[in-house]
């Protein structure tokens, strides 16, 4: 058996992101600008031919799980294509797909019958006029249509991410979790972290897993941490005391989880990311369009491993956002 992908930490590596796109169809204040967005021009972006390649080649160094990612990912052609393209990987475990929601309804079957069972759906509010001066479009209605298409179709364990921007998710916290509650999905609250495009993450403008938990237990029913969950798994998760439904929370500021972090990340510019927040990337697509051996590949992916950090440091005075904002990356 091939050697895992190891850091200088003793992490193991078995989950790779795939960004598809850096556009996205909704303009997340908190995330992109409204106008002159820039994209990257379409012949940087990888093919499926390279993406599928590249991803044989992290599977071989025993990666079993894949995510795919935006931008959002179904302003992408034909992406079912993909997906089967993904599955037919011997040694592929688990694929899953993050998406804003607005095209599922219309893409679902496709993406079920490709083999995709896995879904994240971004959606910060059930509220249309705050869905609205949130992500600048009106879009609640084709999001909410695309959730029920989603379960019906048979699509599950659902998530539902939400960014937890302080000053502006707390009248959603409690409505999210009820929905949550009423429709089997587990609805994870995600603490606003330094990838915007405009620069407007303050430490203040985070709210943080412990407030939110706070005001949950609070308002509906005692909090529960689950324990024996996947230590590596970004979110902790909590069950409602009441034995109805579960939350979870993605606490990258005030909790980091670097020291369990297995995941590496391509960007749909082909250029691979130890972390979310690294401020060094290394080139892929120059060596998949160069006719660069499996092998050398295979050496690249080790090499980023071996160079990963220790952690972002947030919560430093060493911290430095990276220069690309969550869009560009993956998220």
């Amino acid at each position: 058996m091939t050697n895992p992908l190891v850091d200088t930490f003793d992490r193991v590596h078995d989950n790779l992101r795939i960004s598809v796109t850096d556009r996205c169809n909704i303009r997340c204040f908190y995330c992109m600008p409204e106008d002159d967005v820039k994209y990257m021009p379409r012949e940087e972006i990888l093919s499926f031919e390279e993406l599928e390649r590249f991803a044989r080649v992290a599977v071989s160094l025993g990666v079993t799980k894949l995510r795919i990612t935006g931008g959002e990912p179904l302003v992408r052609k034909d992406l079912p294509l993909l997906i089967s393209k993904l599955a037919g990987i011997p040694g592929v475990t688990d694929i899953a797909l993050t998406t804003n929601g607005v095209l599922l309804a219309k893409h679902a079957q496709a993406l079920y019958d490709a083999g995709l069972r896995r879904l994240n759906i971004h959606l910060d509010t059930l509220d249309r006029e705050r869905f609205l001066r949130i992500t600048r479009r009106d879009d609640l209605d084709k999001v909410l249509e695309g959730i029920a298409v989603a379960q019906r179709l048979g699509f599950g364990p659902m998530k539902i991410n939400a960014v937890a921007v302080k000053n502006l998710l707390e009248p959603d916290l409690v409505p999210l979790a009820r929905f949550g509650r009423e429709n089997g999905i587990e609805i994870r609250f995600i603490e606003f972290m330094p990838l915007d495009a405009q620069g407007i993450w303050a430490r203040n403008s985070v709210l943080t897993a412990s407030e939110m938990i706070e005001t949950l237990s609070r308002e509906i029913a005692p909090l529960v941490e689950i324990p024996d969950g996947d230590p590596r798994a970004p979110a902790t998760e909590y069950r409602f005391a009441d034995g109805i439904g579960r939350v979870g929370f993605i606490a990258s500021v005030s909790r980091p989880f670097c020291l369990n972090c297995n995941r590496i990340r391509l960007t749909s510019d082909g250029k691979l990311r130890y972390c979310l927040f690294a401020i060094e990337e290394t080139d892929i697509k120059t060596l998949l369009r160069n006719g660069a051996p499996d092998e050398e590949i295979a050496a690249t992916i080790r090499a980023t491993v071996h160079q990963k950090w220790i952690g972002h440091e947030i919560n430093s005075s060493q911290f430095v956002a990276p220069p690309r904002p969550m869009y560009a990356i993956g998220g």
